[in-house]
């Protein structure tokens, strides 16, 4: 298939809107229309990891991490970014990333990482704010169903765990078409009057220009009369971190060793043991230490993320569990992510996870240096 096709499922399936803005998600190298056989996942992209893509003929690597995260003002050899870059595109590798925008998606980085630890009851610890719109539409009644159908396909209507999800009411609506219109129905220069169906339903700000393509295109008027509002709703189906619970209550030294066996860590930072129960868990893929307030907030037990400062093991106090089990473990399960959006969609598309360990921090322990 060519590039674009997958890019563009990729940009859809994870929407770009959703990234931070100092991110840089999305395609970072490589011509839309370039044919691509087969990709490569990994967390990371590095120079180790575009030699494998090109020994094992993967002509894709689509990565969590982008590789261009700052500005590049030239194509060297002067900084990693640089040398990944122009290895790539001399192999006629393309790089795609999907980063903050994969964090905060409905099956995002933090929920695999609930669903690894076998949790229930998972939502969202930080759902996204200002996301969310509701179109208003005055639909004849005739075209009622045909109309809201293709706004459902478009995306709009979903609620949480609820798709299809709308309003209507009946009433009568009225226009006098001009000597230049094209009426569907009516007469030039004289007033309508036709029962039509007010119809509303909600949507994801980034599915706007989606819906209302769709809307446009199944609606029979030549000029369709429609609102968008924005609204002050939390889309709690998508955001940072999640919560769950375990299926057992477990002791903190307990808890903690089952942590470090599914996210294969040995060395765990974590603030100090108090003989807490741990039954309610918080987490977030990667640096997540700015929700721990969220996270002792909502009432759990134990927040697990990475890269937490100083200050916030101080300023926790003993009112959770926080454990810091390191960047990369926290986010090496989010190629599965991507793994299984891609197959759903291109059953037949050549996937293979990176076999590189791309971590690049390593640790002490008893005298030898291990890579976590």
């Amino acid at each position: 298939m060519k590039l674009k096709e997958i890019a563009g499922f990729l940009d859809s399936a994870v929407p770009l809107s959703l990234q931070e803005d100092y991110d840089n998600s999305g395609l970072q190298c490589g011509m839309p229309e370039m044919e691509v056989s087969s990709a490569l996942l990994t967390l990371d992209v590095t120079e180790e990891v575009v030699k494998e893509a090109a020994c094992t003929g993967c002509n894709m690597i689509i990565s969590h991490h982008p590789v261009i995260f700052r500005p590049l003002k030239r194509l060297s050899d002067s900084s990693p970014a640089e040398k990944i870059i122009t290895r790539a595109i001399r192999q006629d590798i393309a790089i795609y990333s999907a980063h903050t925008n994969l964090d905060k998606i409905e099956n995002g980085v933090s929920r695999k990482m609930a669903e690894k630890l076998g949790l229930s009851d998972i939502r969202v610890l930080s759902p996204l704010k200002d996301r969310l719109l509701k179109l208003v539409v005055f639909i004849p009644d005739d075209h009622l169903d045909r109309v809201t159908q293709a706004v459902y396909e478009a995306g709009a209507g979903v609620i949480g765990k609820y798709d299809s999800c709308g309003f209507t009411v009946s009433g009568t609506g009225s226009f006098r078409a001009g000597e230049d219109a094209d009426p569907f129905v009516g007469e030039k220069g004289r007033i309508h009057f036709e029962k039509e169906s007010r119809f509303e339903t909600i949507l994801f700000a980034h599915l706007r220009s989606r819906v209302i393509k769709a809307l446009l295109e199944a609606h029979p008027y030549e000029e369709v009369a429609y609102d968008i509002y924005p609204l002050e709703n939390q889309n709690t189906a998508a955001g940072l971190g999640c919560t769950g619970d375990l299926n057992d209550i477990m002791e903190e030294r307990e808890f903690l060793k089952k942590v470090s066996a599914v996210f294969d860590v040995e060395l765990i930072r974590h603030s100090v043991l108090t003989g807490r129960k741990i039954k309610k868990v918080a987490l977030c893929g990667g640096s997540g230490g700015s929700l721990a307030g969220a996270a002792a907030a909502c009432g759990a037990d134990a927040f697990l993320t990475a890269d937490i400062k100083y200050h916030t093991f101080l300023d926790s106090g003993n009112s959770l569990l926080l454990a810091d089990i390191g960047h990369y473990e926290s986010e090496i399960f989010s190629i599965e992510i991507l793994h299984e959006l891609i197959i759903k969609k291109f059953p037949k598309f050549a996937l293979r996870f990176s076999e590189i360990n791309t971590n690049p921090i390593n640790y002490l322990q008893y005298g030898k240096s291990q890579n976590a």
